[in-house]
């Protein structure tokens, strides 16, 4: 049996459709189509029941499934372990981070790293989640966390300061009142639920004084650059913006802390461990911005 025709049967069976697994895999759907019939065909076997809504896979779907799914998490092992020992410091390194720290923070990083390391390509994935650096979606994680996965190894290399900021415009409106449920409030929506900042906010401003909620910290910021109202931001966002200002009030206790990722298998790859040095080093020698010190140095 084909691995390739493996890979794309997981994928349906994964994502329940064609559509899904034409995306996962970066193919098209007609693609996916023509590699689950015909390896219906050769085995003989109705491996999947089309529906309106997707693909559900028959009993002999399920038993392949999970001797497939065996399979697969062998060769992601193999292709970690085998790539653990590539001494070149060429190829590529897919780093993902989120779009706030990639387009405010990251890119002079990235610029000086290419300089240091031109034969070494960086890939950089955006997203708001950890992508599954033991299937190599990733390897290596520039994330904002308080707990980072125990299957992955790194170091912490600076803690994340948040401030309340708004522009000079709506405080000179709506004047700087030490009760913060005074004011208009720009929130967060349930994707970004689980960040200590939209935690705060929660138990500290009552719910009819949000009067603008977002998934995206660049959303709010935009917001609050606007003079919409007050909006909780990391202070490598809001301290070199000339448009916004602090508003005291928020505790010392909503923060983040940035953390630098892989991998164990692949620690010691070339590549993957130049990446991980540089980046230790640069970020460590941002700490001040980060951690909310950058207007006092």
């Amino acid at each position: 049996m084909d691995w390739d025709d493996i890979r794309v049967f997981l994928a349906v069976s994964r994502a329940g459709s064609l559509s899904g697994a034409a995306r996962t895999l970066g193919v098209n759907h007609s693609t996916v189509f023509r590699r689950i019939n015909g390896l219906e065909d050769r085995l003989g076997v109705r491996l999947f029941e089309r529906h309106r809504d997707g693909y559900v896979p028959t009993a002999a779907g399920d038993e392949m499934r999970r001797s497939a799914e065996r399979i697969a998490a062998e060769v992601d092992v193999l292709d970690r372990r085998v790539t653990g020992r590539d001494l070149q410091l060429r190829g590529p390194v897919v780093v993902t981070t989120t779009d706030t720290l990639a387009h405010r923070y990251l890119g002079p990083h990235f610029a000086a790293f290419h300089a240091a390391y031109p034969e070494v390509r960086l890939d950089v994935v955006l997203d708001t989640e950890f992508l599954n650096l033991s299937k190599r979606q990733a390897d290596v994680a520039i994330r904002p966390t308080l707990a980072p996965p125990e299957t992955l190894v790194g170091q912490r290399v600076a803690g994340i300061a948040f401030e309340i900021y708004a522009a000079p415009g709506y405080l000179a409106l709506h004047g700087e009142t030490g009760n913060l449920g005074d004011h208009a409030w720009l929130g967060f929506d349930e994707g970004l639920a689980h960040v200590e900042a939209a935690k705060w906010l929660r138990g500290a401003v009552p719910d009819d004084r949000v009067v603008f909620r977002a998934n995206n910290l660049f959303a709010l910021y935009g917001a609050a650059l606007g003079g919409l109202g007050l909006a909780v931001l990391p202070c490598f966002l809001g301290d070199p913006e000339p448009g916004l200002e602090r508003v005291p009030g928020l505790p010392a206790e909503v923060r983040s802390e940035l953390w630098l990722l892989t991998h164990a298998d692949l620690r010691r790859t070339a590549r993957i461990r130049a990446v991980l040095d540089f980046m230790s080093d640069a970020l460590r020698g941002d700490a001040g911005l980060l951690e909310g010190r950058g207007l006092e140095d």
